[in-house]
């Protein structure tokens, strides 16, 4: 089980702003994912470690997290995404 970190398509930009924005300050906490979440980041600076890795993502990174994720977030810099839960 992997997180996914990739630079959007044109149409994922197009399809992920018109979902609602999601945002937190610096901070750290766990995180379960009941279904699966895809996110654009807006602004911010963000570190996933989960069992078998980690990974990390900025402004302007389209990312999948799989249902089933059980994971910590590490934001160190404040986060503003677009999200939606599938």
């Amino acid at each position: 089980m992997q997180v996914k970190v990739t630079k959007p398509t044109e149409s994922e930009k197009l399809f992920m702003q018109k979902q609602p924005v999601w945002s937190c300050g610096v901070s750290e906490f766990d995180w379960y994912y009941d279904s699966e979440e895809t996110c654009l980041l807006l602004e911010g600076e963000v570190e996933v470690s989960y069992d078998g890795g980690s990974a990390s993502f900025g402004a302007g990174d389209y990312v999948v997290f799989p249902q089933g994720l059980d994971c910590v977030w590490k934001v160190t810099k404040p986060v503003r995404k677009h999200y939606i839960f599938r």
